[in-house]
């Protein structure tokens, strides 16, 4: 409300109402000491792990109301799926890391869950708001990127050929700031009144405020040491499995260097306390840095 009080919306376009409205919750994000560990490389294998899950499920959910609401008038001029949608990277950084069993392999917290319910009751019921929730993680996922994806393939020690890191490559787009300015245009021609525009301002804080749950509850998952309801194994024994299941199966055709090139990161000792600050710092980083860039 006080954003629309500073900056009159027949004044000012949705895509700066926006990146105002959400500069308080997006500080609270970047100046958490998390962040420092993560851009001083600290970030474990299994705090990536579950990050990437996490994120597999809201975008499961995001590009499947989408999908539903591609033709509504009130989303049809941001609809981007070549250049944006996530979901199909996400599955196969999922298959690299988990194995092809990893649908029933990864967990969703309940925080997680909560941020899918809103995306799908949004879409169903109130499609207008969804603009909000593309906007906070496509053009945030898309300004931060390529730093997050440098770091965590220096930091997991992950293959130069891109092998874990599909998700913050987007092959449709060959001009990260160009086609920002394009998607800020179209964002900025649809059509709403003023007492929607404020709706849709609520809902990107709210979107927000989601991602930063889903973090916490992320610390508290790693914190205790469970992955999918189950005591996660010491990194060594998952690096044993995984070189396990892989003769005993066989590498799929063009898998090799996958399954047999396990990093050294699988093997790091680290302590229960330090574990869930990286889980907490990666996450904290992937918000604030992404959207401080858009």
């Amino acid at each position: 409300t006080s954003v629309l009080l500073l900056f009159p919306c027949r004044s000012k376009d949705l895509s700066e109402l926006m990146k105002e409205a959400t500069k308080e919750v997006h500080e609270q994000a970047e100046n958490t000491p998390f962040m420092r560990n993560f851009q001083k490389g600290q970030v474990s294998l299994h705090e990536f792990k579950l990050v990437t899950a996490s994120l597999y499920f809201v975008y499961s959910a995001l590009e499947e109301e989408i999908e539903r609401n591609k033709d509504n008038p009130v989303y049809a001029p941001v609809y981007f799926p070549a250049e944006l949608h996530r979901k199909a990277a996400l599955e196969e950084d999922l298959e690299y890391f988990y194995g092809s069993n990893w649908r029933g392999e990864i967990p969703c917290p309940e925080a997680t869950q909560k941020y899918v319910e809103r995306i799908h009751y949004v879409g169903k019921n109130q499609p207008e708001l969804l603009v909000a929730h593309a906007y906070t993680r496509y053009l945030g996922d898309l300004s931060g990127g390529q730093v997050l994806k440098k770091i965590a393939q220096k930091a997991l020690q992950l293959p130069a050929t891109g092998e874990g890191l599909a998700f913050f490559t987007f092959d449709g787009v060959s001009n990260a700031t160009k086609f920002k300015q394009l998607y800020r245009s179209r964002m900025n021609a649809l059509e709403m009144d003023l007492a929607t525009k404020k709706r849709v301002l609520e809902e990107a804080k709210k979107a927000f405020l989601l991602n930063i749950q889903v973090f916490e509850a992320l610390q508290e998952l790693v914190s205790k040491g469970q992955e999918n309801g189950h005591t996660v194994q010491p990194k060594a024994e998952l690096r044993t499995r995984n070189v396990n299941k892989s003769h005993e199966q066989g590498p799929a055709p063009g898998q090799e260097s996958k399954k047999t090139n396990r990093r050294p990161t699988d093997m790091m000792p680290i302590t229960r306390l330090v574990r869930w600050i990286l889980a907490l710092s990666f996450l904290a980083t992937t918000v604030a840095l992404g959207l401080f860039a858009m």
